[in-house]
This record gives structure tokens, C-alpha cells and sequence, in this order.
């Protein structure tokens, strides 16, 4: 399959690599072309499940089509392009975490798309959809690590309100004045907070199994936190070997397979040493601001989708 070409930061053309179904980097949950024919076939495709695993076919669905918001039609209008994809690493602010970010470029008019993903994630979660919608729509589309996350920095404090600072610093780095604020999880609630403080930049808004309310306690994210925690992986080896043994011992607590898998994502070598990338610590520390929501004495005027599997706990 041929990728389009990308523009490093010195104006060359350089070659986009496939993407690695690798079990040490999250796969995408189906090929381009196939994300572009399920969205041309389909309306708000929504299953009877949490769509935690489902954000990058919503996301396409949400971006090229008509989708059912509480009984209230929403089109976002959006048109095909070939524009090439440009592929930045890290944004710079003076005050806030520097965000570790990929910007696909597109020649189509209207608002960028921004991918924000949820705990334990990273903007590598939405790297086939992001392609696909620039090839399908033709806008630029805009993924990020938070804070803590991926390939951003380590900070102590991790909030709604930092995290919107974050993102709200890298659009003004960006020149991006509006956007479509699409976030799955905490991503949601970091784009609801940036919706309530800045509406005036958040052209509208979709979030993705998730309400601006207290998340369920239920969810696991405390045990998940503890065991990822427990893990020991002495010495040097194999990454094969080190996933293996970081996923038998996540298995006495963490019993699905995918949510493990999940997990291993953010398994990474440094120095010959396996670590977690995420930070632990700090995600432990203000994991009651995490599963709350913020209080505000304002509200978003604009056109905003809350997307939920019909069993979903996470809307309500």
C-alpha cells in the first residue's frame, strides 16, 4: 500500500512509513480504505457497547457525515482532498507543557479536526484515522499527546484545566484560531473544559463516551494504575520477552486481553531499561480530578455530539 508523501520541518519530501501492526504499538481498527467505505455506507454506526475501541470509524462518521445528537441533527460539511500530509513533532511554550503533536495537512477550507485521546493513550491511537480523513476530507487534522502521555513531557500536576492550557497553548503556537474539538474519554473532558473557557475556539464540538460529570468508580483505572506499577522487568532483554513478561504479570489483575494490550502500549525502552511511559505517579496522584469534571458557571453556545454505545456507563 503507497503512503503519501510528508514535509519535514527543512521543506524536504520524505516518505510516510507504514504503520507497524507491531504488538508494541496499537493497531488500527480497520485499513484506510475500509475506515472511507464504512463511512460512506453507514450513520452513526453506534453499538450496543462502550465505543472505547471504536473512536477512529466515529471520529471518520462524525467528520463526513450526518450524526443524531440527543434527537438534533448535526452535519459538519467537509470535502475530499489529496493535500500532502506534514508531519511536525514537538510544540514550544514558554509556561505550559511542551506537547509532543503530529500535524496532517490538508488544502481544504474549514476548521482543523483535533484528535484528543483518553488515559493510558496517545495521538498514535488515531494515526490511520487522521490519514484517512485528510485523504477523505481534506482538512487538516491535529493529534497531540497530553501531558504525562506519549511522547510529552513528565509533569506533577495533571488536571482539566492544565490540560486545556496545554492544548489551547499549542493551537495559539499553531495560528489555529477555531477548531473541530473531537475527544475520546479524558480527551473529551479535557475538550469540554477548552469549549467553556475558550469557545470562541472550538468551532464545535464532539465528545466521544464520555459526560461533563464524575466518571463511574468502577472503571478499573485504579487497579489498572497499581498493577502497571507492580511490574519488574530486570535487566536487559528482548522487547518480545519484556512484553511478555510485563503482560503475564498485568494478567493477575488485569483480566481482559485488549485492555492489557492497551496497556503494553506504552511499554518503552530507555537506556536498556524497560519503563512505562505514561507517568504513573502523577496520573495516581490526581486521579480524583481525572474522574471528576470541573465546575463552570458558563456554558458552550455551540453545536456539540456526545457519542456513547447504548450500554456505555460513561454517558449519562
Amino acid at each position: 500500500m503507497a503512503f503519501p508523501s510528508a514535509r519535514s520541518k527543512n521543506g524536504a519530501d520524505v516518505t510516510l512509513p507504514a504503520q507497524s501492526h507491531d504488538k508494541g504499538e496499537a493497531p488500527p481498527s480497520q485499513t484506510v480504505s475500509a475506515v472511507c467505505a464504512s463511512v460512506l455506507t453507514q450513520r452513526s454506526a453506534v453499538s450496543r457497547q462502550s465505543v472505547q475501541h471504536r473512536m477512529p470509524l466515529l471520529a471518520a462518521q462524525v467528520c463526513t457525515g450526518v450524526t443524531r445528537s440527543w434527537g438534533r441533527l448535526a452535519r459538519i460539511t467537509c470535502r475530499a482532498s489529496t493535500g500532502p500530509l506534514l508531519l511536525t513533532k514537538r510544540s514550544n511554550h514558554g509556561g505550559v507543557v511542551t506537547l509532543s503533536y503530529d500535524l496532517f495537512d490538508g488544502k481544504a477550507p474549514g476548521p482543523p479536526l483535533v484528535l484528543l485521546h483518553g488515559l493510558f493513550g496517545s495521538k498514535s491511537n488515531f494515526q490511520s484515522i487522521a490519514k484517512a480523513l485528510v485523504r477523505r476530507i481534506g482538512r487538516k487534522v491535529l493529534t497531540l499527546d497530553a501531558r504525562n502521555h506519549g511522547s510529552s513531557p513528565h509533569s506533577d500536576t495533571i488536571t482539566y484545566h492544565t490540560m486545556s492550557d496545554d492544548v489551547r497553548h499549542l493551537l495559539q503556537q499553531l495560528n489555529i484560531s477555531s477548531c473541530v474539538l473531537i475527544g475520546h474519554s479524558m480527551g473529551g473532558k479535557t475538550a469540554m473544559t477548552l469549549a467553556l473557557q475558550e469557545p470562541h475556539m472550538v468551532d464545535r464540538l464532539v465528545c466521544v463516551d464520555i459526560s461533563p460529570c464524575p466518571t463511574l468508580p468502577q472503571t478499573g483505572f485504579p487497579q489498572y494504575i497499581k498493577a502497571m506499577q507492580n511490574v519488574h522487568l530486570e535487566g536487559k532483554m528482548p522487547r518480545s520477552t519484556a512484553r511478555r513478561l510485563a503482560e503475564e504479570q498485568l494478567s493477575a489483575t488485569v483480566k481482559e486481553a485488549s485492555v492489557r494490550q492497551f496497556l503494553l502500549t506504552n511499554l518503552v525502552q530507555e537506556n536498556g531499561q524497560f519503563k512505562w511511559r505514561v507517568n504513573l505517579d502523577a496520573i495516581s496522584n490526581h486521579l480524583p480530578d481525572l474522574l471528576d469534571f470541573p465546575e463552570f458557571s458558563t456554558s458552550y453556545p455551540g453545536l456539540t455530539l456526545f457519542l456513547g454505545g447504548a450500554n456505555s456507563p460513561y454517558i449519562r
